[in-house]
């Protein structure tokens, strides 16, 4: 076995300076590589540096748009945008002393450890603080300088009527989008288009420099509505102190401009404040008048009286036989609250007689009720712009029985809206032609639908004129100066489960025109569930009508049509004013 060769020594070495060489070489031809890219970044190509730097600086932040004002016909504001500002925190970034944190619960109002707990919890990377804070708040707590937290500007609806106007504005969420009534309706009119720009935020993330304006912000558009604002509070005053005095579940009041179709005023009871989220329940949220539907009663006598009286049936002073009091349809008894033997179709009117409308209605042709129904509105939306509209309940005359055309004649059987009640009443104070209803001021001329002959809507104009005097069935609607026509309706509540009727719950309305020499005003009254022994329209709807129609033609500066007398009053002391329901 051969000996191990030995390296040579001379060779060892200058592999070893070769080797310390080449990395030296290295070393330096990398040093040099970068002190050349770093003079050509530096030097001639820094834009690149700059983007980046300015990626960590800059950003594009977004301008709120304004919404719409929402005024009243007069140009009084009803509905504003108030600006605000949202803070938010991003946890992973979020860093605060225990003194912080104190600062923010007594600013906030809220419990330090809950808040506490926000800033701890790493797994998202951001989180509300609080929603649509007032400023001065919101620059209290940027003060504080806690990492993490930022804030940006935002607007908040503010409603100065309250609980007034709730049900009509309705109200926005917290992003400024409508949810219910005008708020919802002209959601697209009144929303503005958010604008954008560029911003310099510190290591903070508050803004420092607005750089420059990207996009500008497009603000909403303003809305005017047909409302008259101190109406509308006559009418929300005078319902409520009628649903509390009379123990009632709730109530509703449309006003209507008799001529142009625009709603003066729309009140609801019970009501929210669209300022205060604590009072958003369905119950208070429910535009009463607009989404609820009911069997009206009463009130279906003048538009059934109007198709007879196109239909060449009767006349005013046709005479009906009431006979005991009661009248017998199929297996069914109709009855009256008093036997009054034969009366003229006028009074029927006047005394709310059942038996006389069954009798009327059987004589007519199922078809001529139905049209004069359906011209007026009754099955259909009212198209007001209001949302949430129903279209009531009006089936078609081929399937009505003889006891269900009876019944339909005194407002059983089918049901409406008050809205649409009130619009079909227009017809009487325009010689027959009922005006579109809108919620926003109408500048030019209505265009109308004619529901009836101008000659019966005079007539029956007449007989409206009766219920409100002596020996009629609504002498407390009578309105001092003014000759006052309408009628009262009470009607017992239908069952919604099991069907029938409900024995001691009853709807109690009265609507009317004025003056009704020449009318002007359409006031539509509705009491849900009076309790206590009042129940009467006459004696629950009718004097809320009086007074909001007292009230409403006082505003407008409508001159009397009649004496200030006792015979124009209403009574102080009226005695219940009976009517078959």
């Amino acid at each position: 076995m051969s000996p191990p060769r030995r390296a040579h020594t001379v060779l060892h070495l200058d592999l070893q300076r070769w080797r310390m060489r080449l990395t030296l070489a290295l070393l330096f031809g990398g040093f040099a590589a970068l002190s050349v890219r770093a003079v050509y970044l530096q030097a001639w190509h820094n834009d690149f540096l700059n983007e980046e730097g300015e990626k960590r600086v800059q950003r594009v932040a977004p301008i709120p748009a304004y919404r719409g004002v929402i005024s009243d016909r007069r140009g009084e504001p009803v509905a504003v945008s108030t600006p605000v500002e949202t803070l938010w925190i991003n946890p992973r970034q979020a860093n605060a002393t225990p003194e912080q944190i104190r600062g923010l619960g007594k600013i906030l109002e809220r419990d330090p450890a809950q808040i506490a707990r926000l800033f701890a919890d790493k797994s998202h990377g951001f989180v509300y603080l609080e929603r649509l804070l007032e400023p001065p708040k919101a620059h209290q707590i940027m003060a504080l300088n806690m990492a993490g937290v930022y804030s940006k500007p935002e607007f908040r609806r503010y409603y100065p009527a309250g609980e007034v106007m709730g049900h009509v504005l309705g109200i926005t969420n917290l992003d400024d989008h409508g949810q219910e009534g005008v708020e919802l309706a002209f959601q697209s009119w009144l929303a503005g288009e958010a604008g954008s720009q560029r911003v310099l935020r510190d290591r903070l993330g508050n803004v420092v420099e607005v750089l420059e304006q990207i996009k500008p912000p497009k603000p909403g558009r303003d809305l005017v509505l047909s409302l008259n604002q101190h109406i509308q509070y006559l009418a929300y005053r005078e319902l409520s102190e009628a649903v509390e005095k009379h123990n009632a579940r709730a109530g509703s009041v449309v006003v209507l401009d008799a001529r142009s179709g625009e709603i003066l005023a729309l009140a609801n009871t019970p009501s929210f404040n669209p300022n205060s989220r604590a009072t958003y329940t369905p119950e208070r949220l429910r535009n009463r008048a607009v989404t609820d539907e009911f069997e009206p009663g009463s009130v279906m006598k003048p538009l059934m009286v109007s198709a007879a009286l196109d239909a060449h049936v009767v006349t005013p002073e046709t005479p009906i036989d009431t006979g005991p009091g009661w009248f017998i349809v199929g297996d069914r008894k109709i009855t009256d609250t008093h036997a009054r033997g034969v009366i003229t179709v006028a009074q029927a009117i006047q005394y709310s007689s059942n038996v006389a409308a069954a009798k009327i209605v059987l004589e007519m042709r199922g078809e001529d009720y139905w049209r004069l129904l359906t011209r007026a509105g009754l099955g259909a939306a009212p198209n007001s712009g209001m949302p949430g509209e129903v279209h009531g309940r009006l089936r078609h005359f081929a399937t009505w029985r003889p006891i269900e055309k009876a019944t339909m004649a005194f407002g059983h059987g089918l049901s409406v809206s008050l809205l649409q009640l009130a619009h079909a009443y227009t017809a009487f104070a325009n010689g027959g032609v009922m005006p579109a209803l809108t919620i926003l001021r109408r500048d030019d001329t209505a265009t109308g639908v004619r529901v009836m002959s101008s000659n019966a809507a005079k007539q029956v104009l007449a007989m409206l004129e009766l219920v409100t005097q002596n020996g009629g069935t609504a002498p407390m609607a009578r309105v001092a100066g003014y000759r006052v026509a309408g009628k009262t309706g009470t009607a017992h509540k239908f069952k919604l489960q099991g069907g029938g009727y409900e024995t001691n719950k009853y709807i109690s309305s009265f609507i009317g025109l004025a003056p009704a020499s020449n009318p002007r005003l359409v006031v539509a009254v509705m009491i849900d569930e009076p309790g206590g022994h009042d129940y009467y329209g006459g004696l629950v709807a009718a004097p809320v009508f009086s007074k909001v129609m007292a009230g409403a033609l006082r505003f407008l500066a409508v001159p009397p049509d009649t004496s200030f007398d006792s015979d124009s009053a209403p009574p102080g002391e009226a005695p219940v004013v009976p009517e078959s329901v």
